[in-house]
């Protein structure tokens, strides 16, 4: 789903630390965050593991940048439609999931709904507790799973995922390197 090559590409414009508050750690994050939201929906994978990718893969800073979001989706844009990564539907979803992931609380699709309540469940790295009220689905406002993303967030988890294995193999040469 996301190739080694598309990393490279959002990293070389990355222009704020690789591992810090916004950076690959709290991608994976999001990612798998996103995957566990989706279980038993009829959500687009492609899209949720793209929009950890994507959505603040423009940030300028780590504080305020109300603009990120649509800066992200524009290098999504970019990228993905001469790949063919997505239809043309999907990917208007991940443009949409990416705008609109911290000006807008609650989404009317499931698949964006989720995208932003991955990104939101991982709050408490910068010392906040994800809100129920300010969440979508029903499975992100559980106790459970807020505690469960908030254990995550604060121990600095890194899963098991294709954004993580690609950290992994930066930082310790690990020889995981499945990238698909």
């Amino acid at each position: 789903m996301i190739e080694k090559e598309l990393i490279n590409a959002v990293r070389s414009q990355f222009a704020i630390e690789w591992y810090g508050m916004h950076g690959i750690r709290h991608w994976a994050r999001v990612y798998e965050n996103g995957m566990y939201l989706a279980e038993g929906t009829d959500a687009n994978l492609k899209v949720i593991g793209l929009f950890a990718l994507f959505h603040d893969s423009c940030r300028q800073n780590e504080g305020t940048d109300p603009e990120h979001g649509v800066r992200g989706a524009n290098l999504a844009y970019r990228l993905l439609q001469k790949k063919q990564v997505l239809d043309r539907v999907a990917l208007e979803l991940l443009v949409e999931a990416c705008r609109c992931h911290t000006n807008r609380i609650h989404h009317d699709d499931s698949t964006v709904a989720i995208c932003c309540d991955a990104d939101r469940l991982d709050l408490a790295r910068v010392g906040s507790i994800p809100d129920p009220r300010l969440l979508n689905t029903a499975k992100a406002k559980e106790r459970r799973t807020i505690d469960w993303a908030v254990e995550r967030s604060n121990g600095d988890y890194l899963p098991d995922n294709v954004l993580a294995d690609y950290l992994r193999l930066e930082i310790h040469g690990s020889s995981k390197t499945h990238f698909s």
